[in-house]
């Protein structure tokens, strides 16, 4: 497919040559030349020196034809209005725009306008590393009901089952994580000591989850 991405900076290169290596066309646009610099020689896709939310230079980069578009420089608004621009006037479904403004990021989103928030991803992946015992979201839908999670449960629950974990603990996992590969359990999947547990949640509900996965058997509905 076609892809165009909005900002050559340490992302958008490394995007761009992501996608061509995965046999994507790939057309770039940044309004410094010079930035263009980052891409590695080899790089066979088009840069188009302009403003990303210009129709002129979108039209340029080939966005008639792209299937995907990414806002990745470094300014929130012009990587929502470029996103806007290339879903809404040229009819490109999948688009992402980087923000850095978590708070943002989340109204975006309801808009309609999918999100990678820069700062809030980074802050996440330190408070895992600081805080292993603590429910920190690994993602969340826009309206903020459901939340994935990876939860940290007790030495004291290996050895039973994942059905049992969801019925004491209203979650539902999603997926397992051990010895360093992932794995999507049924029912009757047996946790293990070293097991990270991922799972869908009511955010309103995980003080008392937290509560629960670090508690013993007699904490067990």
């Amino acid at each position: 497919m076609h892809v165009v991405i909005m900002g050559c900076g340490r992302v958008g290169s490394t995007l761009a040559h992501s996608m061509q290596a995965r046999g994507h066309t790939v057309a770039v646009i940044d309004r410094d030349s010079d930035a263009f610099r980052r891409l590695r020689p080899g790089f066979e896709g088009a840069t188009i020196t302009g403003i990303g939310f210009d129709r002129d230079v979108l039209q340029a980069a080939g966005i008639g034809e792209a299937s995907a578009f990414a806002a990745v420089s470094s300014g929130d608004n012009s990587n929502v209005i470029s996103a806007r621009v290339a879903r809404e006037t040229f009819g490109v479904d999948n688009v992402v725009a980087r923000i850095y403004d978590p708070g943002r990021a989340e109204v975006y989103e309801r808009l309609g306008i999918p999100t990678v928030a820069t700062v809030r991803w980074a802050a996440d992946q330190v408070l895992h590393r600081l805080l292993p015992d603590d429910i920190i979201p690994e993602w969340s839908d826009p309206s903020g009901a459901v939340q994935l999670a990876q939860i940290p449960a007790s030495p004291a629950w290996a050895g039973t089952s994942v059905a049992e974990l969801e019925r004491s603990s209203g979650c539902r996992v999603a997926f397992l994580a051990r010895s360093g590969r992932g794995m999507i359990p049924t029912s009757e999947t047996v946790i293990e000591h070293d097991d990270r547990v991922y799972a869908m949640m009511d955010p309103a509900k995980s003080e008392g989850l937290a509560r629960t996965l670090a508690g013993d058997a007699e904490g067990r509905q």
